[in-house]
């Protein structure tokens, strides 16, 4: 199976990194390909803005969206100064609603079509990474915002567009995330409601509506606060869940 490897931690010598290299071994050893996207090595911006505006933008939305979005006036208002304002209302005066589209297409920003490539070539996917704030990491949480977007992870019907949660629907064809998390805080603490709301904003709404086939999520508590022996066991357990993805 082809599975991506998206990883969050700034510590190249973080017992999370020790993790990824577990699991990577593990995947290797199954006969698995592999990619890991590090985020923090390639400088990912997590930061959803203007520039994204493109990625949203597709035919799959419903006309009836796309007359109430007024594409020309969202491309005008976004220009940074008059000049540019002026530029884009000339350029965009005689274009219809298909010709906008296009063009929007073709401004998607490079770094997440490319990181949208490497997730449809993958049959399979794993996020490694620890807790913080009971959640990803900013940077991981960006790497969802901007490359999820609707027409690629997901689509709306008018009535998902509308507000109704039942009208998303789904993208994604992979058939398994594997989401492995250390953690400070110890078993306890995420048993006692950490990890129910994690997997209602995580596991379910990030993943599992959007069409992943099976979602299953590994914690590695307290790893500052366990003795060795503990840490040896969180270790083989990732060489194991790459080995048995």
């Amino acid at each position: 199976m082809k599975v991506l490897t998206v990883y969050a931690n700034p510590n190249p010598k973080s017992f999370c990194h020790a993790i990824l290299e577990q699991f990577d071994r593990g995947l290797r050893d199954a006969g698995h390909q592999n990619e890991i996207v590090d985020l923090y090595a390639i400088k990912f911006d997590p930061v959803l803005g203007t520039k994204d505006a493109p990625s949203w933008i597709n035919e799959g939305l419903p006309m009836e969206v796309l007359e109430k979005m007024n594409l020309k006036k969202q491309a005008i208002d976004a220009a940074t100064n008059p000049l540019m304002r002026f530029i884009i209302k000339m350029m965009l005066r005689n274009k219809s609603t298909k010709d906008i589209l296009r063009l929007a297409r073709e401004r998607r920003p490079k770094d997440i079509v490319e990181q949208q490539e490497k997730l449809s070539n993958a049959q399979g996917l794993a996020i490694i990474a620890p807790i913080w704030f009971v959640g990803f990491p900013a940077i991981l949480k960006g790497w969802i915002e901007r490359v999820f977007t609707a027409g690629f992870a997901f689509g709306l019907s008018v009535e998902g567009w509308k507000g109704d949660l039942g009208g998303r629907i789904p993208l994604l064809k992979h058939e398994k995330v594997a989401i492995i998390n250390t953690t400070l805080f110890n078993e306890a603490a995420y048993k006692s409601g950490l990890e129910q709301a994690m997997k209602t904003l995580i596991d379910d709404f990030a993943f599992r509506y959007p069409g992943i086939g099976k979602v299953e999520h590994t914690y590695y508590y307290a790893v500052n606060g366990v003795d060795d022996s503990t840490r040896k066991g969180y270790l083989q357990n990732a060489f194991l869940l790459g080995k048995d993805f």
